[in-house]
């Protein structure tokens, strides 16, 4: 199932919003941005097939003698997504789901805990 960018870009805003409150209180500095696949040294990292990638220091890492100048960032990728999605309400889900996974990285949880959650 394919979506145009814009449509994708709807969703994706929509998932961030309806975040409930306590995270989206503490969700600081962090730009969402979307891309159709990951970037090849990410492909060779990770795999080819990943849904989302969170890029920075997780909040538990930080000290408030550190300074954060840049963002963090939560990359959506779009044809991944899509790629194993066969309806736009499993575009949707797919969306929530991946944001709340690399969100659940700025806050600091790792892979298995994520799992643990169903994340």
């Amino acid at each position: 199932m394919w979506v145009s960018r814009k449509r994708f870009e709807e969703l994706v805003e929509r998932a961030v919003e309806e975040l409930p409150e306590f995270f989206k209180e503490k969700l600081e500095n962090v730009a969402i941005v979307i891309e159709d696949v990951p970037p090849p040294e990410v492909q060779r990292e990770l795999g080819p097939d990943i849904l989302g990638l969170y890029q920075g220091v997780p909040l538990p890492e930080r000290s408030v003698w550190s300074q954060y100048p840049y963002p963090d960032v939560i990359a959506i990728y779009q044809r991944n997504i899509e790629a194993i999605c066969r309806s736009e309400a499993e575009i949707v889900q797919q969306i929530k789901e991946t944001v709340m996974h690399e969100i659940g990285h700025y806050f600091g949880l790792d892979e298995e805990k994520l799992r643990e959650l169903g994340l």
